[in-house]
C-alpha cells in the first residue's frame, strides 16, 4: 500500500486531474439517475482553496463518497479502507480520485506504523492546500445515530499543523437519505455545517497531544450531529418522518418547513428530535400517546397504499374523468417508444436485479450493490445487443441502436414514473370508493396529530427548537 500512498504524494495537492473530472462527471450522472432528488445545502461554507478536511457520517457505503465527489466543488481525496484497493471494480475509481489507503485494525494488527504512509500523504496534501475526505466513524453502518468517532481526522489535522501546514478548515458534513436503496424513489441531501474551531486544540497539541486529539474529536462529533437526524431506533426515526409529513401537510403556512426539499425537512426533523429529547423527561406520557397516534396513522396509510397528498385532492367525477383520459392517452401514445427503451435496457436491469437479489446485501450497502452492478451489467448487455444488431442489420442497424439507446432509456424511465403516479392515484380513488369515510377519518386524525404537535412544541424553549443551544447525546429511550 505504500506505493499507492507515494503515487498520491506526487499528485498536485488541489488540482483535479482529468481522471478525477471524468469520475466526478460519472458520479453526478449516476447519482442523478439513481436518486430522484439531490440537494446541497451550505455550499458557501466550503472554502474555495486552502487546506480542507471534509468529515462526513457514513451510512450508505460507497455511495457516500460518490455523492460527495459529485456535489462538492472541491477536488476531494478520500481515505478508503485498504481492501477496497484490491477490488477490481472499485480500484480504478479510487486511483482516479487519488484515494489514500487506510489500514484498519483488522488489517494492520493494531500496528500504528502501518498507517504512517497515510499520515505522510495527507499531511503533504494539506500543506499544499488540498482537500481530504474522511468518514471518522471508521465503519459503514445502518444505524439511525452517529457511531463513536475514531481519532484519525483530529490526528491528521493536528499533525499537519504541527508539521507546518497552513490553517486547515475542518468541515462537518451530514449525509441524509430517504429510501437510500430504492432506485428513483430515494433522495439525498448533503448538509455542510459550520467549520469546527481548531485553534485552541492546536495550541494544546504542543503540550498534551492526546488531550488535544480527544477534544477535537468530541467537537467534530458535536458538529456532525448538528447536520444529522439522530434517533434511538429506526422506529423513532420513522415516526419523526411521519410527524414531519403531518406538520408539512397540515401547516402549509409554516414557510420553509412546508417545502418538499429533503434538506428543509431534515432541518425541521432536527428540531423535533431536540424537542423530543427535551420533553422525554418532562412529558413522557404525552409523548407516548403521540407516538401511538403517529404509529396508527402511518399504519393505515401503509396498509391502504395512500399518501398524505391523497387527503388534499378532491375526487370529483369530472376531474377524475379528465385526469384518467389524459393520463391514459399519454401512456398509450408514448408506449411504443417506451417499449423500445424498456426492451433495450431489460437485460441490464434483469442481470443487475438478479445479482442484487442473490447477494442479499445489508441495507447500508444495497444502493452500492445496485449502482456498481448497473455499471457492470448495463454496459455488458449493451455491447451484446449492439453486436446482435450489427450481425442482424449491419452498420445501419448498429447506428440506430446506438442513437436510440440513451434517449429511449430516459424516455422509458419517465414513462414508468408516469405509470406509477397514475397507478397510485387509481389505488387512492379505489380506496375512497370502497370506504367513503376513509378520507375524512384520516384528515381528521392528521389534524388532531398536528394540533398535538403544536401544543407540545409550545412547551419547548425556542432555542431548543432552533438548535441555538448545544445538542446533547442522541435520543435515548423508546418511550
Amino acid at each position: 500500500m505504500d506505493a499507492a500512498a507515494e503515487s498520491f504524494d506526487r499528485r498536485p495537492a488541489d488540482e483535479p486531474s482529468r481522471a478525477y473530472r471524468v469520475v466526478r462527471g460519472l458520479a453526478r450522472t449516476v447519482a442523478g439517475l439513481f436518486y430522484r432528488n439531490l440537494e446541497l445545502v451550505g455550499a458557501e461554507r466550503i472554502p474555495p482553496s486552502g487546506p480542507l478536511i471534509v468529515a462526513a457520517n457514513h451510512q450508505n457505503a460507497l455511495v457516500d463518497p460518490m455523492l460527495l465527489v459529485a456535489t462538492l466543488p472541491r477536488a476531494l481525496r478520500p481515505l478508503a479502507k485498504a481492501p477496497l484497493f484490491r477490488h477490481p471494480l472499485v480500484r480504478p475509481f479510487l486511483a482516479a480520485v487519488g484515494a489514500v489507503p487506510v489500514q484498519r485494525a483488522q488489517e494492520s494488527g493494531n500496528d500504528p506504523a502501518r498507517n504512517d504512509a497515510m499520515f505522510r500523504a495527507t499531511s503533504e496534501a494539506l500543506t499544499g492546500g488540498g482537500a481530504i475526505l474522511i468518514f471518522p466513524e471508521g465503519i459503514g453502518h445502518f444505524e439511525p445515530a452517529l457511531q463513536p468517532l475514531r481519532t484519525g481526522a483530529a490526528r491528521m489535522l493536528l499533525g499537519a499543523r504541527a508539521a507546518g501546514a497552513p490553517p486547515v478548515t475542518l468541515l462537518p458534513v451530514g449525509l441524509v437519505f430517504r429510501q437510500p436503496g430504492r432506485f428513483r424513489e430515494g433522495a439525498g441531501a448533503v448538509l455542510v455545517g459550520e467549520p469546527i474551531p481548531t485553534a485552541d486544540c492546536e495550541a494544546l497539541h504542543a503540550t498534551d497531544p492526546e488531550a488535544a486529539v480527544r477534544a477535537l474529536t468530541a467537537r467534530l462529533a458535536e458538529g456532525l450531529r448538528r447536520q444529522m437526524v439522530e434517533a434511538d431506533t429506526w422506529r423513532t426515526e420513522r415516526l419523526l418522518r411521519v410527524a414531519e409529513a403531518v406538520w408539512r401537510e397540515e401547516r402549509p403556512s409554516a414557510g420553509a418547513r412546508a417545502t418538499r426539499d429533503l434538506a428543509a425537512r431534515t432541518q425541521w426533523m432536527q428540531g423535533v428530535e431536540r424537542a423530543y429529547r427535551y420533553l422525554l423527561e418532562r412529558e413522557p406520557e404525552r409523548l407516548r400517546r403521540l407516538r401511538r397516534g403517529l404509529d396508527a396513522y402511518a399504519e393505515v396509510l401503509e396498509r391502504t397504499g395512500l399518501r398524505g397528498r391523497h387527503l388534499e385532492q378532491e375526487y370529483r367525477a369530472g376531474a377524475v374523468a379528465r385526469y384518467a383520459l389524459t393520463e391514459t392517452a399519454l401512456l398509450f401514445l408514448t408506449l411504443p417508444l417506451a417499449l423500445v427503451g424498456l426492451l433495450l435496457h431489460a437485460t441490464g436491469f434483469w442481470l443487475t436485479d438478479t445479482a442484487v437479489r442473490i447477494a442479499s446485501p445489508e441495507p447500508d450497502v444495497e444502493a452500492t450493490f445496485k449502482i456498481f452492478g448497473g455499471l457492470l451489467f448495463y454496459p455488458l448487455s449493451w455491447i451484446a445487443e449492439g453486436f446482435v444488431a450489427w450481425r442482424a442489420g449491419g452498420v445501419t442497424a448498429l447506428a440506430a441502436f446506438v442513437l436510440l439507446l440513451l434517449p429511449s432509456g430516459f424516455f422509458a424511465l419517465a414513462w414508468r414514473e408516469r405509470l406509477a403516479r397514475a397507478a397510485s392515484e387509481a389505488r387512492a380513488l379505489w380506496r375512497y370508493l370502497r370506504h367513503p369515510d376513509l378520507r375524512r377519518h384520516l384528515a381528521e386524525r392528521r389534524e388532531e396529530l398536528a394540533q398535538e404537535l403544536d401544543a407540545l412544541s409550545a412547551l419547548v424553549p425556542p432555542e431548543i427548537l432552533s438548535g441555538a443551544s448545544k445538542p446533547g447525546a442522541s435520543t435515548s429511550g423508546d418511550a
